[in-house]
């Protein structure tokens, strides 16, 4: 456990933590009732091990719509591929890579251009205007990471949402415009600052790094670690992530999901393009 203060003074704290946490016996002393009886705190110093796969979950969505206003029968997409975890030195370059590529929903709450210079905005939502989400994220742990784009469309329309996914994540590893990456950049800045001006986070910000890695790194060290990436970090990290088995999960009326093999052929081609159904064309029969 870790207990943080923010705006506190350090002698007043120490005083508290002693008085609610030392002197006060927790109630499983208090109380041996509480605790299984010879039970040995095992601790788990297993290793991550990202194998990939997939996860389909068929389901009837075309009568979600709550009240008057009909919504949109969708199929939803995520595919993920291994990232790292937030202990390695191409963290960084992966939190600005997931802001290049941003995303969101076809329709945006905050009004004109929110988030509309990323890749999944211009790539793909704005030029495919049946595809309702296209949304990109990395979840980082102690020992890996998976970075995941998750989009959704009409049932009908799976496999071309696929393959423009597919085309989109082999295009991390392309060419990168030096605006879109100091935008990037400046955006993680930004959000990053911006979060730390409220005191919730700072509290979870200073304790999940002291459990993580044992002290806190400060602010302007992350500032100078993202204003460092370069186009080439971008592109290192995204080729690296790219020979990592695919992870699939699918839910809604899946019929037109293409095959596991096929995504993963996708990912490992030049261009990203699905395979063609039936393999290569021929013109005898």
């Amino acid at each position: 456990m870790v207990l943080t203060g923010v705006g506190v003074e350090h002698d007043d704290l120490v005083n508290f933590a002693k008085k609610h946490f030392v002197e006060d016996k927790p109630i499983w002393v208090q109380n041996n009732h509480l605790t299984l009886p010879n039970s040995p705190v095992k601790i788990d110093h297993s290793v991550a091990q990202y194998t990939g796969g997939l996860i389909k979950v068929n389901k009837d969505l075309s009568d979600v719509s709550l009240g008057p206003t009909p919504m949109p029968e969708l199929a939803h997409f995520v595919l993920g591929i291994e990232s790292c975890s937030h202990q390695h030195d191409d963290f960084i370059a992966v939190c600005v890579l997931t802001m290049m590529m941003g995303g969101g929903g076809s329709f945006s709450a905050g009004g004109p251009g929110k988030g509309m210079y990323t890749r999944l905005y211009t790539n793909v939502l704005n030029s495919f205007h049946w595809i309702h989400n296209a949304t990109a994220c990395n979840h980082a742990y102690g020992d890996t990471g998976i970075f995941c784009i998750h989009a959704s469309s009409h049932p009908s329309q799976m496999r071309d949402l696929v393959d423009v996914i597919t085309r989109e994540f082999v295009g991390m590893a392309g060419i990168i415009e030096e605006s879109e990456l100091a935008r990037a950049k400046k955006q993680l800045q930004s959000m990053l600052l911006m979060n730390l001006e409220s005191r919730p986070v700072v509290f979870e910000d200073i304790g999940r790094q002291v459990l993580a890695t044992g002290h806190r790194k400060r602010p302007e060290e992350f500032m100078e670690k993202i204003r460092a990436i370069k186009a080439d970090d971008i592109r290192c990290v995204a080729s690296r992530m790219l020979q990592s088995i695919p992870s699939v999960a699918a839910l809604g009326d899946l019929k037109k999901l293409p095959e596991y093999q096929l995504i993963e052929s996708a990912l490992s081609s030049r261009d990203g393009k699905l395979p063609r159904r039936g393999g290569r064309f021929s013109v005898f029969h």
